[in-house]
C-alpha cells in the first residue's frame, strides 16, 4: 500500500463546520489535502444514501461535520445526524467495512485548529486501514431516488 492516499469526502454544516474549514484554509493551517468538502445547510440534511453513494463512488472515508449539540441553527439537526451516523456505522460494520471510515464531529466556525486536527487524524486512520475494497459489493446497486 505504499503511495496510497485516501480519498475522504466531508459533508460540512454551512453554519459551523464549513466555516471552520474555511477559517483553517485562510489561516493556512497545515492539513493533508485528502478531504473534499461538500457544504450542506445542516448536518441533519445528510441522507444516509449520500454516505453510501460516496463509498460506492470511491471514497475511502466520509466525515460529517456539524454544529456542537445545542448550537444547531435548525434546533435538532445535529442530533438527527448523530443517530444516522451511528446507524450507518453499525450497518457498515455488518457489511465488513471498518466503522472508523465514517466519522461525525462537532466543529464550530471558530475551531479552525480542531478542523485541521480532525482532518489529519482521520486521514491517518483511513491511510492505515488502506483502500476500501468494494469488489464484493459490485453487484449491489444504490437505487437513485
Amino acid at each position: 500500500m505504499s503511495g496510497f492516499e485516501p480519498k475522504i469526502l466531508a459533508f460540512l454544516c454551512n453554519w459551523c463546520s464549513y466555516s471552520g474549514a474555511d477559517l483553517a484554509g485562510v489561516s493556512r493551517l497545515k492539513m493533508p489535502p485528502n478531504v473534499r468538502p461538500i457544504r450542506v445547510m445542516c448536518s441533519g440534511r445528510v441522507d444516509p444514501a449520500f454516505v453510501l453513494k460516496a463509498f460506492a463512488s470511491g471514497a475511502d472515508g466520509v466525515l460529517i461535520g456539524g454544529c456542537h449539540p445545542g448550537d444547531c441553527h435548525y434546533a435538532e439537526g445535529n442530533y438527527k445526524a448523530l443517530r444516522r451516523a451511528l446507524f450507518l456505522q453499525r450497518m457498515l460494520e455488518l457489511q465488513g467495512v471498518d466503522p472508523r471510515r465514517l466519522r461525525i464531529e462537532w466543529i464550530s466556525a471558530s475551531e479552525a485548529d480542531r478542523y485541521a486536527g480532525v482532518v489529519a487524524d482521520m486521514t491517518e486512520i483511513v491511510r492505515a486501514l488502506g483502500p476500501l475494497n468494494l469488489d464484493r459489493w459490485e453487484k449491489v446497486r444504490i437505487r437513485k431516488r
